[in-house]
């Protein structure tokens, strides 16, 4: 495969992150973490389709904040035919960990994680999914 070299600039802390990813993921260099970043990346836009996944969005927040749990309790009735069940594991009085179950069309499933990670106090967030439809088992509903 043809390789082309361009160059990239990056911030200070940009660099210094991107050098700590090589280094934890024992990349030979930074040129292969970037194309894997890549890869992946491209890999979860395709899950931007129709196709049946299951998955879970992870939540860490606040729980003291009475206004974010309400939005959060409102986001999970309107998605309650995609979520599957919800735990939450308290770290601390200030800090729960969120689990939600998920199962549906992979663009549904992204569409509940973007409204429930971006909501206003939501410290840290993320969708993770893979194919659950009966194809993807080997199996067809087919006769």
């Amino acid at each position: 495969m043809a390789v082309t070299r361009f160059g990239v600039s990056l911030e200070n802390d940009l660099l210094e992150a991107l050098d700590n990813y090589v280094k934890t993921n024992n990349f030979p260099n930074r040129s292969q973490a970037v194309r894997q970043l890549i890869e992946r990346n491209i890999v979860e836009k395709k899950w931007q389709c129709n196709n049946i996944v299951a998955g879970t969005v992870i939540l860490v927040h606040n729980p003291e904040k009475r206004d974010l749990t309400n939005k959060i309790a409102k986001i999970q009735q309107e998605y309650f035919r995609e979520i599957l069940s919800v735990q939450q594991f308290l770290f601390s009085p200030t800090t729960c960990f969120e689990v939600f179950a998920v199962r549906g069309q992979s663009y549904k499933l992204t569409e509940l994680s973007d409204k429930l990670i971006s909501l206003k106090g939501i410290r840290h967030g993320k969708l993770v999914m893979t194919r659950a439809d009966e194809e993807a088992r080997g199996l067809s509903l087919r006769a």
